[in-house]
């Protein structure tokens, strides 16, 4: 996949931010862009997927520096090329930056926002606070434990500083499965009966523990969790996709 710009673009050629009715989720299997997916899928809108192949490196090569430039999924395009403005290769995706959404919690919340109507947002500011206490939490501290398994690299130059990373990988995750279990699950979802924005993220975070040598036995609240999401359609949507396997 070849991610160029289109520098024909101009700003009569986007749709108004009111009118998008499609939507471009750049992803890779397994990540937390599924939480996006998940998220598009229960606000009932149309998106498009493109996979972003991290096992050719696809994410560090400039095309998709365009995109994004931390080489991280997910990404959003809010807004979709006039089609007039094809490429011939179907291989190529037309891009313009400016329409471009990052982080996963910013992706999330612009979801919530075009789509009030699936309610993914407590009204209750209280509610609404303890939903984002959970998602930064998510991204500041238990997805950063799983990263340090493969990688170590962001943070240490030499191998063997990743080896101890890997190493201890198990045992911050267990940590962290141990708050959520005590402290962001009221049950069955993170805010008790209200489904949030929370629950996807939290899903696909803790669908990483068991391989992250978590043992889940421990942790029967984010056991019945996981179960109660992989009842919603909008989780099996992203699966018969090929975003979650």
């Amino acid at each position: 996949m070849q991610f160029p710009i289109s520098n024909a673009w101009t700003d009569t050629t986007l749709k108004p931010m009111s009118d998008v009715q499609h939507l471009r989720l750049y992803y890779a299997p397994n990540t937390i862009a599924a939480a996006v997916a998940i998220t598009l899928e229960e606000a009932g809108l149309n998106y498009e997927t493109v996979h972003v192949d991290f096992a050719q490196g696809e994410q560090m090569k400039p095309g998709y520096g365009v995109i994004n430039p931390t080489g991280r999924v997910p990404a959003l395009e809010t807004a979709l090329p006039d089609p007039d403005d094809a490429v011939d290769d179907e291989d190529e995706v037309l891009v313009d930056p400016d329409t471009i959404l990052t982080e996963t919690g910013a992706i999330l919340d612009y979801i919530a926002d075009i789509a009030p109507h699936a309610n993914l947002v407590p009204q209750n500011p209280v509610m609404a606070a303890r939903m984002r206490r959970v998602m930064y939490y998510l991204a500041s501290t238990m997805h950063v434990n799983h990263a340090h398994k493969a990688r170590g690299y962001r943070w240490a130059a030499n191998p063997d500083s990743w080896e101890d990373m890997r190493i201890k990988v198990s045992e911050t995750m267990t940590a962290s499965c141990a708050y959520v279990e005590s402290e962001c699950i009221a049950g069955p979802f993170v805010l008790g009966q209200t489904y949030s924005l929370a629950d996807p993220y939290l899903f696909v975070v803790t669908s990483w523990a068991a391989g992250d040598g978590v043992d889940m036995e421990q942790f029967p609240r984010i056991n019945a969790f996981q179960s109660a999401m992989n009842t919603r359609a909008s989780v099996w949507a992203a699966r018969d996709k090929g975003i979650i396997s």
